[in-house]
Order: C-alpha cells, then sequence, then structure tokens
C-alpha cells in the first residue's frame, strides 16, 4: 500500500516533526530579512543546549503569564 505524505510526516520523531513545522510555517510566512531569521534559530537552538544540559532553568508558563497579568493590572 503506498502511504501519504502525511503518513509520512506523522511517522517522522518528534523533534523532526517539529522542524517539518517550522519549515512549512516559513514557506507560508517569508521572511523579511533572513539574517534576523538564521540569529533566532541561532539563539533558540543555544537557549534549547542550555535547558538539556540545565545551565538555566526553565519557569514553567502559568508562572510566566501569572507575572504578566500582575504587571499588566497595575
Amino acid at each position: 500500500m503506498k502511504t501519504s505524505i502525511i503518513d509520512d510526516a506523522v511517522s517522522l520523531p518528534v523533534e523532526k516533526r517539529v522542524e517539518l513545522i517550522d519549515i512549512l510555517i516559513q514557506s507560508l510566512i517569508p521572511p523579511v530579512d533572513k539574517t534576523i531569521d538564521k540569529l533566532w534559530a541561532r539563539e533558540a537552538d543555544k537557549r534549547f543546549r542550555d535547558l538539556k544540559k540545565r545551565k538555566v532553568k526553565a519557569i514553567p508558563a502559568d508562572a510566566v503569564f501569572s507575572e504578566i497579568h500582575k504587571r499588566l493590572a497595575k
């Protein structure tokens, strides 16, 4: 039986699916400045590595949003 491109995509490991999603989104919204996108991608990769190596501590999203709501309520 011939598989579809969607079946192939869904069977990818999570990291590859995230990468594919990013590529697809980028293809819909072309970046204004590719240099900036490359710098942000490099920064995101650095931050991800720092989290995995436990160089930095992640803050739960609910704590972040709670703090934002407190600041906006002032």
